[in-house]
């Protein structure tokens, strides 16, 4: 007969990306040598790889580990936060956000400056376009 350790309370992990589509995970008191599969209670994304994850283990066995969350250092910034619900995408960021593609870039600040930059700009307008500002220089 084969003894199976068992642990109770959370553990401490790393997650480490997936295998056909199943998050990876290593632990301290993992019986295999290698990362083993797990399931999830929460959205993982392969920028998440890499990160500490507190795991349970389905009826207690070390064989079936469970993610229930990242661990979330507040020392470190939040990486951006992406929220769409179908009509709108929202991505907020901490400091900035940077939208490049070749020679053309948004930048969005903290600070409110917005900067637009590329070979050619057009703007084209069904109703009236207006240009509204403090102070608007052109040229």
């Amino acid at each position: 007969m084969e003894i199976t350790k068992q642990v109770d309370g959370v553990v401490i992990g790393l997650f480490l990306g997936f295998d056909n589509d199943a998050p990876l995970v290593v632990f301290p008191s993992n019986p295999a040598d290698h990362a083993v599969t797990a399931r999830a209670l929460c959205t993982l994304g392969a920028q998440d790889a890499g990160c500490e994850v507190a795991l349970l283990f389905e009826d207690g066995m070390l064989a079936r580990p469970l993610i229930v969350g990242r661990i979330i250092e507040p020392a470190r910034q939040s990486p951006p936060h992406v929220v769409h619900d179908g009509k709108t995408t929202r991505i907020t960021a901490n400091e900035r956000i940077e939208l490049r593609v070749g020679k053309a870039a948004i930048i969005l600040e903290k600070d409110g400056h917005i900067t637009i930059r590329g070979t050619h700009l057009v703007s084209h307008a069904s109703g009236s376009n207006h240009v509204r500002g403090g102070s608007v220089n052109l040229n």
